[in-house]
């Protein structure tokens, strides 16, 4: 291997490791934020024992994601100097001002919540809570802003072989950021919906006294309400940013199709064993028209293949190779769609289970338990796609990913860092699950000391 590849790797496994706990702290943040909203409304001690008790895991969920998120962008000088040199001037604007606005709102209030319970007044102490939730939430936007311009680079120039940037504006009207950021905010709302849901359903499968059945039972009915309207939310705003990248950037939808030729109308793949070195498919099923009908809203309509869209990119950037790995783009794609499709079915039937006064059914509550995973496998494969379909732009259509990586840092230097930062995360994961684990199946009337604020 040579630095390219550990590169690579290096940034995907830290990134893979930090957006584990990214989307669960954006959308636990807005639920620990309605619960206390309710206690503020109602005066009801239930919804404080239950603010504090999902607030803790939000604060453990917090502290690791901010630990696992400071190595994200010291990889960009590190190993990354030549992008950097390259787009520095575009991409580290809403870096800049995501840590300027939105990272010390987020910790500076979230400090506020989590000591003040008995210095603050109930309002205040709310407004803390919201504001830690308005502020990972812009946080969010502003590094998907930047994240988009790699998808599709706007209003830029090309100065003395760097970009510079020609219309801020363009950067936050960038048409891949808005669909890109309801996509992500349903998916991580959707995370934290299904992690209440999962520990809730964890407890009302236990002998449990009144206060805490009720705890759980109530967390329950608002995880199930908030799924099920994110995991919508997650559809919807994934329907139509696949609409979108199949303009913008078709290769990616091609490899995720395995669609090696252009068709019209074009098949929608089921299931299929290709070879990428031959560009045929071996077994395939597929639903005819149906690939059309969600590109085009109707059962027509070309959808163009691999083969031609590499042809495409060779007469237009020269000689090289455009596609993406198809294997890992085709599952990833597949992985994040099934996830996300259990998750709606799932949703649906807990809301079932609301409406039948069927939430002490045993075998339903039992679904719901592993259900917690998988928000988890359908954001690191939607990530993965995401990125990995890009290749081989690290900019799209401007620069090459090969042409991106430091050119003075060694194999060697890739190597060790790549070990050390995969065990410490290893080491900062197994921490964090052990500290969710250990308060997550307590009772919070057996950690009263714990909790008490």
């Amino acid at each position: 291997m040579d630095a390219l590849i550990l590169a690579r790797w290096q940034f995907a496994i830290t990134t893979v490791y930090h957006f584990f706990f990214v989307p669960l702290s954006i959308g636990l943040a807005l639920i620990v934020a309605i619960m206390e909203t309710i206690y503020v409304r109602t005066g009801n001690p239930l919804y404080k024992t239950m603010t504090k008790f999902w607030g803790k895991l939000l604060v453990i969920n917090f502290a690791i994601g901010v630990a696992t998120g400071i190595v994200q962008e010291f990889q960009f000088g590190m190993n990354w100097s030549d992008y950097s040199r390259f787009v520095g001037d575009i991409f580290g604007a809403p870096l800049a001002i995501e840590a300027l606005m939105a990272f010390f709102l987020e910790s500076t209030f979230l400090g506020l919540w989590l000591f003040g319970w008995e210095k603050l007044t109930k309002l205040q102490h709310l407004v803390s809570i919201w504001l830690l939730a308005i502020g990972s939430t812009i946080s969010s936007f502003w590094i998907l802003a930047a994240n988009s311009f790699m998808h599709q680079p706007v209003g830029y120039v090309i100065n003395n072989g760097r970009a510079e940037m020609e219309s801020f504006s363009a950067l936050l009207t960038n048409g891949h950021l808005w669909v890109q950021w309801p996509h992500t905010m349903f998916a991580a709302i959707s995370t934290a919906a299904f992690f209440v849901l999962g520990i809730s359903a964890y407890h009302l499968r236990r002998p449990l006294a009144d206060e805490a059945k009720e705890l759980f039972r109530r967390s329950f009915q608002i995880g199930t309400l908030i799924g099920i309207v994110s995991t919508l939310g997650v559809v919807l705003a994934g329907h139509a940013q696949s609409q979108y990248i199949i303009k913008v950037q078709p290769m990616k939808m091609a490899a995720a199709e395995a669609l090696w030729e252009s068709e019209d109308p074009a098949a929608l793949s089921l299931f299929t064993v290709a070879s990428e070195a031959e560009q045929r498919d071996l077994f395939a099923i597929k639903i005819p028209g149906m690939l059309s009908f969600l590109t085009f809203n109707r059962f027509e309509g070309e959808v163009r293949g691999i083969k031609d869209l590499q042809a495409e990119s060779e007469a237009t950037y020269g000689p090289g190779n455009y596609i993406p790995s198809v294997f890992l783009n085709y599952w990833s794609f597949r992985g994040m769609v099934g996830a996300g499709t259990l998750m709606l079915g799932l949703a649906a039937m807990a809301l079932y289970m609301l409406a039948r006064d069927k939430i002490q059914s045993p075998r339903m509550l039992a679904l719901l338990v592993p259900a917690l995973g998988l928000p988890y496998l359908a954001n690191a494969t939607g990530w993965i796609f995401t990125e990995m379909g890009r290749q081989p732009w690290i900019v799209y259509g401007v620069l090459r990913t090969e042409d991106a990586v430091s050119p003075t840092v060694s194999t060697g230097m890739v190597l060790i860092t790549l070990i050390g930062f995969t065990l410490v995360y290893l080491v900062l994961m197994a921490a964090t699950a052990y500290l969710m684990l250990k308060y997550a199946t307590r009772v919070p009337g057996e950690t009263a000391t714990v909790h008490a604020g």
